[in-house]
């Protein structure tokens, strides 16, 4: 979403909110009534019900503890970073890319459809609805159809999405990075393995990838790539970010990773926007800022 000036009705509740981060993502914030162009917060239900019906884009706070009420809003906010989450992430992730979004749904079917028929015409059919899905997916992306074959029909059973883990080490207000063979910057982090969880193979890429042993302290975000990264993928990959401390350690060359450093928010290097964006990294600071962050998820 892209809101120029978020409007709240409270200085109290303007104080709880993030305004650096705000400032950063491009928004200005004062208090007062719903206005066009605006985004309005309020934690007030009727007062959100009102803007609502009255036709503004308004959004209910509810890290207050006051609960909805079946108030009506445009967004429901469980805690005050999450307008910072909201202005920075895409708006239309398939915006110019309407074929890819068909061509998803279309292998997402015939993949459901092979893993469930018994039917052997059925099973025929949903091969064949596959295959027009991975040709739409190469004449739009201009790939060979072996490469688009090879990645976008590689699965069978139930597609789900991938998960990838990213570590948060913050250190003085400054976060690590590592740098890739590509020459650009990303929290370390990687696919997540099988037989391992979620605080596990963290750890494990911030060793593979900064040479640290860490110890995975809270849970971040949960994030839709292709809500929040570039490019759209025609995959779908849920992004988990860990604030770990550091235990022990040096940066060590790897076959994925040439160096390491800390960085703050103001002195970002160039940046692998498709692992890890500077609204993310600020996200990752301002998690590390706040002992009583609540998780962001899309």
């Amino acid at each position: 979403m892209r809101y120029a000036k978020i409007v709240f009705d409270t200085k109290e509740l303007m104080q709880d909110a993030p305004r650096k981060e705000l400032a950063a993502a491009g928004a200005a914030c004062e208090t007062g009534p719903a206005r066009e162009g605006a985004l309005f917060v309020s934690a007030d239900p009727e007062t959100v019900d009102a803007a609502f019906e009255a036709g503004f884009p308004c959004a209910l706070a509810l890290w207050t503890g006051i609960p909805a009420r079946h108030a009506r809003a445009t967004h429901y906010l469980h805690a005050p970073y999450e307008l910072v989450d909201l202005l920075t992430r895409r708006e239309d992730i398939y915006d110019g890319l309407e074929w890819m979004k068909t061509a998803v749904e279309m292998q997402f079917i015939a993949q459901a459809g092979l893993a469930y028929s018994k039917d052997p015409y059925d099973i025929e059919r949903f091969g064949r609805l596959r295959e027009l899905a991975a040709e739409m997916l190469a004449r739009g992306s201009s790939l060979p159809i072996k490469t688009v074959r090879d990645v976008f029909l590689c699965e069978t059973g139930y597609q789900t999405p991938k998960i990838d883990t990213r570590a948060a080490i913050v250190e003085e207000g400054r976060i690590l990075l590592v740098q890739e063979n590509t020459g650009l910057w990303a929290l370390p982090g990687g696919w997540m393995d099988v037989n391992t969880t979620i605080s596990q193979n963290t750890a494990k890429e911030a060793f593979e990838e900064a040479g640290l042993q860490v110890l995975p302290r809270r849970l971040i975000a949960l994030q839709e790539h292709n809500l929040h990264n570039p490019p759209t993928l025609a995959i779908g990959i849920v992004k988990v970010f860990v604030l770990c401390e550091r235990l022990s350690g040096n940066f060590q060359a790897n076959i994925e990773t040439i160096r390491s450093g800390f960085f703050s928010p103001e002195e970002l290097p160039p940046l692998a926007t498709s692992k890890t964006t500077e609204a993310q990294v600020r996200m990752c600071l301002a998690a590390a800022k706040d002992a009583h962050w609540q998780p962001l998820f899309d």
